[in-house]
């Protein structure tokens, strides 16, 4: 009874006052536990839904040709976190690909450059984004 009222003190003060009002009538953790889960990650049905939806944004993602690589980036990084959340694990050289491959015909000569002077699988997706912004911004200064 102990530990179920620490977990039960330690859930509650993490919550706001709307999820507080959606536990307060439970009786000990396990329910408090499963309401949370529920109302977050939503049943298995719905994570299915949203794990689908999100693939599909993942295979149909592109970039912008106007937009700045940052915001591709961030874009990319919301939905992949998302589906790492649902169990939706990437490799390093599938996230440095499907990067490579979305990038609009103006960056074709850096692609190019980055497949050819480095082994896909050995680059890390923050140094690949890295020298995509040092690109850009040489671009910006050329203009």
């Amino acid at each position: 009874m102990e530990k179920n009222a620490k977990a039960r003190k330690i859930l509650i003060c993490g919550l706001n006052p709307n999820e507080y009002n959606r536990i307060s009538a439970c009786s000990n953790t396990k329910e408090i536990w499963d309401i949370l889960q529920i109302s977050h990650e939503g049943i298995n049905q719905v994570k299915r839904s949203m794990k689908e939806l999100l693939m599909r944004n993942y295979k149909l993602f592109s970039m912008k040709e106007s937009k700045p690589i940052q915001e591709m980036i961030t874009r990319f990084t919301i939905i992949t976190n998302e589906l790492k959340s649902l169990s939706k694990l990437f490799t390093s050289e599938e996230l440095v690909s499907k990067v490579l491959r979305i990038l609009p015909a103006i960056w074709e000569s850096k692609v190019t450059a980055i497949k050819e002077a480095k082994e896909l699988d050995k680059i890390l997706l923050d140094e690949l984004v890295g020298n995509l912004k040092t690109q850009e911004m040489r671009k910006i200064e050329l203009r």
